[in-house]
């Protein structure tokens, strides 16, 4: 690794000293270590750096605590929906577009992601960069991926991944901070994410999607293009319920599998003129006055892509409508 790997140990020493709450045992000698070690060093890395690295990672209860109950499994979408779209977040993401509106139309013109699908998952993110993370991501992705059994396979790829990005972009790895889940900068890309998806939108050789707000927006609209969307096309369909849906269709799945032609036979159509041909899932969506339905498309199973959720997806979408109809109601 470069040279900034070869400074960790003395680096973790003094933050040790410093009031940081670390522990001062790291991962190093975790019965899963050498399997990292290992995998890291058939890509050319030196083992003894590696093992330096883990030696700074401190498991962090409030990580594991935070995993265990994510929002989007506690809260109903009338509840979800008030955290994200509500009035200080749909004024914040106008002021981001329109300071950014020049790059953010780069951006919609070489990925055709629309600007207020890009201003809203920074907006949901981190709230256009006000909300980062705390954590290093070293402890978030090594507490995960050695105590977290439920998804430690998946945590550890990210920690390898890690200290791939972290070499390949000459970064150090005991700086960088994002979520709870080892996320980071505005868009709060994990490793893979930033490794495939990430670039370098201003053109000053580097990816930086923590402080470059163009990278940011660049990295994110990419990452949509690359998962598959469709400009121009819908993202959601309303739902006319002819006769009462099997509960087995509701909810069944992120990915479309069903005709909109197969919905209607089934007694659950919609009132938009759409291709009957294209693909489409059934949502049940509970508010404070009762269950509300719809149907996500193509563009809606994009969206999950960055968060595996309906009720992410929903925010993402509602949230740019807002934006979008705040930013015209302005002139704009």
């Amino acid at each position: 690794m470069r040279k900034k790997i070869g400074t960790l140990l003395l680096t973790g020493l003094v933050l040790a000293g410093a009031g940081t709450g670390y522990a001062a045992d790291g991962y190093d000698t975790h019965p899963l270590a050498d399997d990292v070690v290992t995998r890291l060093a058939e890509q050319g890395f030196d083992a003894d750096e590696v093992r330096k690295v883990l030696a700074e990672a401190q498991r962090q209860e409030s990580i594991l605590e935070a995993i265990s109950r994510p929002a989007e499994r506690r809260l109903t979408w009338g509840e979800y929906r008030k955290i994200f779209v509500e009035p200080n977040r749909i004024s914040q993401g106008v002021s981001f577009w329109n300071e950014h509106e020049d790059t953010l139309k780069r951006a919609e013109e070489t990925y055709g992601v629309p600007a207020e699908i890009i201003v809203a998952i920074i907006g949901v993110e981190t709230r256009y960069g006000r909300i980062m993370g705390r954590y290093r991501v070293l402890d978030a992705l090594a507490t995960l991926g050695f105590d977290y059994p439920k998804r430690a396979d998946f945590f550890r790829g990210q920690l390898i991944e890690f200290m791939q990005m972290v070499r390949e972009e000459d970064l150090d790895p005991t700086e960088l901070v994002g979520s709870y889940a080892g996320a980071m900068g505005y868009g709060q890309f994990i490793p893979s994410s930033f490794r495939n998806y990430a670039v370098d939108f201003d053109a000053d050789g580097k990816r930086n999607i923590w402080s470059n707000k163009v990278d940011a927006i660049g990295s994110v609209a990419n990452y949509f293009n690359k998962h598959g969307w469709k400009a121009g096309e819908p993202v959601r369909s309303n739902v006319v319920m002819n006769e009462p849906a099997d509960p087995q269709w509701v909810n069944a799945g992120l990915k479309p599998e069903v005709s909109l032609a197969e919905w209607e036979a089934r007694g659950v159509s919609t009132r938009r003129n759409l291709d009957p041909e294209q693909k489409a899932t059934l949502m049940e969506l509970t508010m404070d006055d009762g269950e509300h339905y719809w149907f996500g498309l193509h563009n809606f199973y994009v969206i999950t892509r960055y968060n595996h959720s309906h009720l992410y997806a929903m925010a993402v979408y509602e949230l740019s409508q807002a934006i979008r109809e705040a930013r015209e109601s302005q002139g704009r």
